[in-house]
């Protein structure tokens, strides 16, 4: 039986020191902590590059993982079984915030809707399963955007849609959002896809702490916001509550 090939070896080494550290490492950095030689641990980078599972910063030379790696990562769990494992959690923030909940992923920088739980009351609703929504002006999307590597690169540089004049159209105003939802752990949109409408948003990690999808809820403008038009605490703290839940259905260890 063949042995293992050390070239593979290394390269996981590379990667897993990346996932495990800091947000970006240099080539020296990644060759003192590997023990490796510098040209080797260059080498691996360059390789790495090539397929996506790493990425260069054009400002600073360092290297951090890349979009290519995450989403065969997460390719794993695919919507139905996010769905299988969200049902409850997601029935019960329905009934907690008395608005209408989605649970979605991202597809092709996009917010693919994998899951849709009615506002209950008897309204007449539309069940939105399937449904794509834009990722920078969903709160849904900036939750997947905020752990996607290439989050902004896909845009190439060009102007964002506006759907309302709230619509976050920019790439470093969108930047700033991005790292805002990262530190805070949670995302909103005010008027930013549908005027009068907000949603709120959270990330639904596995495991192995990779996002694979968020769950959120939406509702007037009246009803998720105060007086100020900030998102309703008691709501924000339900919406985080239900994607811990879901979370460690996926075996993500509690935080």
């Amino acid at each position: 039986m063949p042995g293992p090939i050390q070239s593979i070896e290394r390269a996981a080494a590379v990667l897993r020191l990346l996932a495990s550290g800091a947000r970006r490492m240099g080539v020296a950095e990644l060759a003192r902590a590997l023990e490796l030689p510098k040209p080797t641990v260059h080498g691996i980078l360059r390789t790495l590059q090539l397929v996506g599972f790493v990425e260069q910063s054009p400002d600073t030379g360092k290297y951090q993982l890349g979009a290519a790696l995450f989403h065969i990562g997460s390719s794993y769990l695919d919507g139905n079984e996010l769905r299988t494992r969200a049902l409850n959690w997601s029935d019960s923030l329905a009934s907690r915030s008395m608005e209408s909940v989605r649970i979605g992923t991202l597809h092709e920088n996009q917010v693919l809707v994998v899951h849709h739980v009615f506002r209950p009351d008897n309204s007449r609703q539309v069940l939105e399963v399937g449904a794509l929504l834009p990722s920078h002006a969903s709160a849904l999307g900036k939750v997947l955007l905020a752990d996607d590597p290439v989050g902004l690169g896909l845009a190439d540089d060009e102007p964002l849609k506006a759907y309302t004049a709230a619509t976050i159209t920019g790439l470093d105003r969108l930047s700033d959002a991005l790292e805002q939802v990262r530190q805070r752990g949670w995302a909103s949109d005010v008027e930013e896809l549908v005027e009068g409408e907000v949603s709120l948003a959270a990330p639904i990690r596995d495991r192995r702490a990779v996002t694979v999808g968020a769950v959120g809820i939406s509702g007037p403008v009246e009803r998720l916001c105060d007086e100020k038009k900030q998102p309703r605490a008691e709501l924000v703290s339900y919406v985080r509550e239900a994607a811990r839940s879901i979370s460690r259905e996926l075996g993500a260890i509690p935080w």
